[in-house]
């Protein structure tokens, strides 16, 4: 396999893990989760339940259809990044992916068959850990890209992206409908993947930059930051719980407009990339 193919694999990988994760959003939301008449893994149609009967269970259904067409990819893609490069990072970040696949495909059971905070918090946490595991692994893999204007590009849009994040967040200035929370978190998730670039292209950078360690530091802190208010946002049912969303999401762009003002002060000439 080319090297072109295998990143086009990777970013697919990574970008289906993104749709399963909004379609699962949604599902959720919208409360089709719970349909397929509490079966799982069958559904409450014709043919012996494989298929869906309704509206709603055909939202779950599809959920469970793209989960196992995702599973295969990352199969796929796992073989290819043991197979034809050489990245320890890159493997190891593939078969965390892999290794969580199945894991998450029993909490997402645990979801129907026993609808508690458990499993639905385990089951977030796992499918934010797989897309992060992706995430990585493609940035490891297209390295050589790397650049301090792409450091400081991805960090602007990151706090870009908070203000529109603040607007559609719980109880502010819109209803929190199934919808608007798939927007929510495709936002979300965005950023968390943009402050992720942020942080490994200015680990590849700070060897001939040393204030790109400060970078790299806040970037990650920054999105480890904003996956629990990610978390939080799943369970803003209280006063206390949309206080510390609020606060980890004030804290998340802090992070950020602090890192994007110390990439404002590297030149470009500055930094390049190293070698993997």
């Amino acid at each position: 396999m080319s090297r072109d193919r295998l990143r086009s694999l990777l970013l697919a990988t990574t970008g289906l893990t993104y749709v399963l994760l909004l379609i699962g959003i949604y599902t959720a939301a919208s409360g089709a989760g719970l349909t397929c008449a509490g079966r799982w893994p069958l559904c409450d149609g014709a043919v012996f339940g494989l298929f869906p009967a309704n509206w709603p269970s055909f939202i779950e259904w599809f959920h469970r259809l793209i989960a196992m067409i995702a599973g295969f990819v990352v199969i796929g893609a796992t073989y290819g990044a043991w197979r034809w490069q050489d990245g320890r990072r890159i493997r190891l970040a593939m078969t965390t992916a892999l290794a969580l696949y199945p894991v998450q495909a029993l909490l997402g059971a645990g979801t129907v068959l026993d609808y508690s905070l458990f499993y639905l918090t385990a089951h977030f946490l796992t499918a934010l850990t797989i897309f992060g595991s992706l995430v990585l692994a493609t940035l490891w893999y297209v390295a050589d890209i790397a650049s301090i204007r792409r450091v400081r590009s991805a960090l602007f849009v990151a706090v870009g992206l908070f203000p529109v994040l603040v607007a559609l967040s719980p109880g502010t200035l819109v209803d929190h409908t199934a919808a608007v929370q798939a927007i929510y978190y495709a936002i979300g998730l965005a950023l968390f993947a943009t402050l992720l670039a942020a942080a490994v292209w200015s680990g590849l950078l700070e060897a001939t930059a040393s204030r790109l360690s400060r970078v790299r530091l806040l970037a990650g802190v920054g999105a480890a930051t904003l996956a629990a208010q990610l978390l939080l946002g799943r369970y803003v049912y209280t006063d206390l719980i949309q206080l510390l969303d609020a606060t980890a999401m004030a804290a998340a762009f802090l992070i950020a407009v602090a890192a994007a003002w110390l990439t404002a002060r590297i030149e470009p000439a500055a930094a390049s990339p190293q070698a993997q």
